[in-house]
Order: structure tokens, then C-alpha cells, then sequence
């Protein structure tokens, strides 16, 4: 990266840390039974700290993107193993789905959970958690496959 690019992202990654210490530092000070009990200073401290927290994710987050989409355009063999890639997560999202349970959810005692009825939140709440689990086969699979070609290979 160029050196220049590379000081001056410096200071704007140094500014903003600087911005988040001083709301930080002026929360810290008033301290933490004063702004819970203090709406006036829940506003006055509490909410720019956290406007400014959103606004440095949103713009993280769309320079994150962008960057990925300019970086897939320019180089189409990396599209084409994205899109290989978003397929077979789809593929995987699609066992999962086919895998979950869409039944009411039940306490031990064997009641219905507040707002556990039957239906399409249950059933995607579990996809999820299978989602979640065949995902973490998957990953063990290959920490484990990795693991073992290396002890053979040598």
C-alpha cells in the first residue's frame, strides 16, 4: 500500500479512536448510577456515543462491501469462486431447512414457550441451529483433514 495512503489512514483511524476515548472518558466521569438515573444525561452522553458508534459501522461496513465487490469485478476467477462458494452455503442452508423442526417449543415441564407456538419462526430458528451445526462439521472436517494430511505428509 502506498505510504501515503497508509499515514493518512492512520490519522483518521487515530481521530476516531480519539472521538470514541472522549465520549468514553466523559460517560466514565459522570459515572454509572448517574447516567442510568439521569435521562437527561443518558441523552446528552449515552446516544452521540452510540450515533457515533453506528456511523463508523455503517461506513465500515459499506467500504468493506465495496471494496469486496470492486475486488470480485476485477478479478473474474475470484466471482467465480464466490458464487461457487454463496451455491453451496445456499445448498447447505437448503439440508438445513429440510432438517428443522417446525414444532411448537416446549418448556420441561412440557408448556408451551411465551411465543414458542408452531410455525415459520420455530422452523426457522431451528434451521439456524442446524445451519450452525453442519457448518461446525464442516469446519472440524477440515481442521482435522488438514491435521491429518500434515502427519502423513511428512
Amino acid at each position: 500500500m502506498n505510504s501515503k495512503i497508509s499515514k493518512i489512514l492512520s490519522i483518521v483511524t487515530g481521530l476516531i479512536g480519539l472521538v470514541a476515548l472522549y465520549f468514553l472518558m466523559m460517560i466514565i466521569m459522570e459515572g454509572d448510577d448517574a447516567v442510568k438515573e439521569s435521562v437527561d444525561l443518558q441523552n446528552s452522553l449515552v446516544s452521540p456515543y452510540i450515533s457515533f458508534a453506528k456511523v463508523v459501522l455503517y461506513i465500515t461496513a459499506i467500504l468493506a462491501v465495496g471494496f469486496s465487490i470492486v475486488n470480485l469485478v476485477k478479478n473474474p476467477q475470484l466471482l467465480k469462486k464466490s458464487l461457487i462458494s454463496l451455491v453451496a452455503l445456499g445448498i447447505l442452508l437448503a439440508i438445513a431447512y429440510t432438517m428443522a423442526d417446525d414444532g411448537e417449543t416446549l418448556t420441561a415441564a412440557g408448556n408451551v414457550v411465551k411465543d414458542g407456538e408452531a410455525g415459520t419462526t420455530s422452523k426457522w430458528v431451528s434451521t439456524g441451529i442446524w445451519y450452525s451445526v453442519i457448518l461446525g462439521g464442516v469446519g472440524l472436517f477440515i481442521i482435522f483433514g488438514g491435521f491429518i494430511k500434515s502427519i502423513v505428509s511428512k
